[in-house]
This record gives C-alpha cells, sequence and structure tokens, in this order.
C-alpha cells in the first residue's frame, strides 16, 4: 500500500484550527454561577451547618403557601408575569429580545389559559430544566438557568402559592421570533450547554450566610440575568460577572467589588437601604426595571436575607467598567445660575419641570428619591438611565411613600430630551453625556 504522508504545513494548518475551534468553545461555555467563589461544595443532605434553602428562620413554621409567596417574591415572579395593567400573573408583559418579542406565560391556575392542570412534577421540570407540560422548550428569557438551583420543596411551595390565587383567564400575544429562533426544539441544545440542572450545593469554605445569599442570588434573584453580559449564544458570560449591561434599554450597573464602577465604595448599609428601598443616600435611587425588582420582590425580603445578599454580594471579585467614570459626590451651586458648557435648551427644560423637585444643586428638596449628587445614572456619560426614566417616567411603592417622576416622552421633542439629558449629566455628573436627537430617537423604539 501506498503511504500517505502529511506535510507539516498541513499539520501546522490542522493544529491552528483545532485551536481556534477549542478557543471557540471555551469562549462559548463560560464558567457556571458559582465558580469563582472555589473550595468544597457537598450534597444539601452533607451540609453541616444550616440550611440555605427554603425561606428563613422567622418564617419556617409558616403552612406551605405562605412560604411559597415568600419564595415567589423572592424570585420576582411577578414582575415578569404581569402585563403593564393586567391581572396579577396572568402574563403578557413583552419582552423585547435581538431575536424578537416574547410575551410571558398566565401563571395563574386557570385550567385552560394558565397552569391550573400542571401536576407538581411537571412544575419543577419547567424551572429546572425549561420544558413545559407539553413537553415544549422553553426559551432562557424565562430564567430556568438559574432557577435549576432552586430546591424541589422550594418550587413547590411557589406552585402551592400560585395556585392560591385568583385564576385568571388570559392568554397572552403569539410570540413574533423569526426564522430559525421560532424552532423552540433549538432550545435543546442551548440548554445542554448553559443549563447545569443541578440543584444548589452548599460550599463548607464559606460562612451560613453567604450560603444563604449565593442561594438567593444566584437561584431565586437570578441577579446574574441583568447585571452579567452574555455572549453570542444569549447566556450569561460569567468571565464578567456583574460586571453590568444595557438590558431592555436600561443599564443595569456594575455590582461586584470595584470601588469606583462597582459598589465597592458602599457601606453595608448603603447596600442593605437600596435594597430595601430603592435608595441610598449617596448613591441615588433605583429606577427601571431595577425599581420593579425592589418594590416587588427585595423590598418584601427579610432583613436576615437581605443581610445575606450582601455578604455574598461583597465576596464577587471587582471587575472595572471602563466607560463608568468616578461618581461626583459633591452637589451644584444652589443657584440658577448654569454650569460652564452646559446646554441652554437643557438648562430650560430643567427650570421648567425638573428645577422644582430635584433641586438646583441637585439635593431634592422634596424626596431624598429625587437626589441626583452620586447617582449612578447622572455620572454615566452615556445618559442611557437618564433619557429612559425621562422618557417613560416612575412610579414607585416605597417604604417611605409613593414617589412619582412624570413621563416626559410625550410632551418633548428628541432634541429637547437630549439636551436636558446632557445638562443634568454636566450639571450634576462627572462627566457630560454628548447625546443627539438621534439618540433619543432610537431609544424610543
Amino acid at each position: 500500500m501506498k503511504r500517505i504522508s502529511i506535510r507539516p504545513r498541513t499539520w501546522l494548518i490542522i493544529g491552528g484550527v483545532a485551536v481556534i475551534g477549542a478557543s471557540v468553545a471555551w469562549w462559548m461555555i463560560p464558567p457556571q454561577a458559582l465558580s469563582f467563589a472555589g473550595g468544597r461544595t457537598v450534597a444539601l443532605a452533607e451540609y453541616s451547618g444550616p440550611t440555605p434553602i427554603g425561606v428563613p428562620e422567622e418564617l419556617r413554621s409558616a403552612d406551605l403557601v405562605t412560604r411559597g409567596q415568600y419564595l415567589a417574591q423572592a424570585a420576582d415572579c411577578e414582575v415578569c408575569h404581569t402585563a403593564e395593567g393586567g391581572s396579577r400573573f396572568a402574563g403578557g408583559r413583552a419582552f423585547k429580545t435581538p431575536f424578537g418579542v416574547l410575551y410571558s406565560p398566565n401563571l395563574t391556575a386557570d385550567r385552560a389559559t394558565g397552569i391550573g392542570q400542571w401536576t407538581d412534577a411537571e412544575f419543577i421540570r419547567a424551572v429546572h430544566k425549561g420544558i413545559d407540560r407539553e413537553g415544549e422548550r422553553l426559551y432562557p428569557a424565562f430564567p430556568y438557568e438559574s432557577y435549576t438551583l432552586l430546591a424541589d420543596e422550594d418550587v413547590v411551595a411557589i406552585k402551592a402559592y400560585l395556585f392560591s390565587l385568583p385564576p385568571v383567564s388570559a392568554t397572552p400575544p403569539p410570540n413574533s421570533l423569526g426564522f430559525p429562533f421560532n424552532q423552540r426544539w433549538l432550545m435543546g441544545f442551548w440548554s445542554a450547554f448553559y443549563n447545569p440542572d443541578e440543584r444548589f450545593q452548599p460550599n463548607e469554605d464559606r460562612s451560613p450566610e453567604w450560603n444563604r445569599g449565593a442561594y438567593l442570588a444566584e437561584g431565586l434573584a437570578h441577579c446574574g440575568d441583568c447585571h452579567t453580559p452574555r455572549n453570542l449564544a444569549q447566556a450569561p458570560d460569567n468571565r464578567h460577572k456583574f460586571a453590568g449591561v444595557v438590558i431592555d434599554g436600561w443599564r443595569a450597573y456594575n455590582i461586584t467589588a470595584d470601588p469606583v464602577s462597582g459598589i465597592g465604595s458602599w457601606s453595608d448599609q448603603n447596600l442593605l437601604d437600596y435594597l430595601h428601598s430603592g435608595h441610598a443616600t449617596g448613591h441615588g435611587s433605583a429606577g427601571g426595571p431595577m425599581a420593579e425588582v425592589v418594590d416587588v420582590s427585595l423590598s418584601k425580603l427579610m432583613p436576615s436575607d437581605l443581610r445575606a445578599l450582601v455578604v455574598y454580594l461583597r465576596s464577587v471579585p471587582a471587575i472595572v467598567t471602563r466607560e463608568l467614570p468616578a461618581k461626583r459626590t459633591t452637589p451644584a451651586p444652589d443657584t440658577f445660575a448654569s454650569a460652564a458648557g452646559s446646554d441652554r435648551l437643557g438648562k430650560q427644560v430643567f427650570e421648567g419641570v425638573c428645577a422644582a423637585c430635584h433641586g438646583w444643586s441637585g439635593h431634592s428638596p422634596v424626596t431624598p428619591y429625587a437626589t441626583l449628587t452620586g447617582s449612578r445614572g447622572i455620572n454615566d456619560p452615556s445618559a442611557t438611565n437618564v433619557v429612559q426614566i425621562l422618557l417613560s417616567g416612575q412610579h414607585r411603592r416605597t417604604p417611605n411613600g409613593v414617589v412619582f417622576m412624570p413621563a416626559f416622552g410625550a410632551a418633548y421633542s428628541d432634541s429637547e430630551i437630549a439636551s436636558v439629558a446632557n445638562y443634568v449629566t454636566s450639571r450634576f455628573g462627572a462627566t457630560p453625556s454628548q447625546l443627539t436627537a438621534e439618540d433619543v430617537a432610537r431609544v424610543r423604539k
């Protein structure tokens, strides 16, 4: 037989292709959410400390529905499964993705349009594996790659709470996804790569409080689904864990230990205040989706769980978000005088509709929630969240009462919105934004 020889150049090409393939695979399959922690993890039954799953000690003796209500609040189910103006948990909320629009399903116990016929096992399978009662794959807008950490008994408790609510007959609009993204079976491949399908395992080398915080942050509250950038397959890229990302048109900010662009300079009390009320003195107030999370979910958590979240967040390695400068923390002059180089049209709009609540200094004479000084959004040169809140406003029920920010999108042009955003970032922030009318027009879409 004739011997076939492969030239060295061919071997180099084969080797290069193999290296490239391995690099792409490495990049597309990031570490799991808790990989950064190291240490020794054990099965829940083998853990020597207090259990990190379930409800806090104060509610351990409560009935199943009460425990399920607490867990459903911690998991923020209501926000995603309630359309604006719709019934609670009846679905229909739209989620705009790079691939089209998804609508959340009805989670009430209605037997025709909700989950009234689902068994416990079927509900657990959906939460852990992203597969519904009919065997169809769910899109990962439903964060089952996070919820897969939840203990079976916690998932059953959440279902019991949902079944205790009034059934609502409501069918969401059909999803509008183009081919091939409308092929649900493809999500099986996504799950194979990105859903570990494993329950939470405590870390013996970390404190009980850390383990409880990890269960809350990575499982129930699924913080990484908003605060961690995603790779090309739209899976959380935990190499940049909690480093912040723009999602649904809002910037979810860096919540790593970096002292400049993250929360490293925040005190524990700052973090506790923010999680409970959506406001931390010197750091600003939550807006947009984060405000919803605080109002509907985090503000309902027991103090012990909020402390556990803070302990866990402190352990996440610092990552620098370079486009976010150090915040300006000193107030502006408490006078009508314009800041140097600021926008004249923006000043005019600010004087007409903003100054009465926010103050010329940036310290609100009305409510701390309206104070601009020190706010990350005001100190973000992209002014992403500033524009969003100008366009859509904010209505919140906080522990301190109702906070209302009017929506100015219908009353002001793109040029006026851009100008006032540039004005407030110049007057109260570290680095002024340079928005144009075209930038605002894109946000409106």
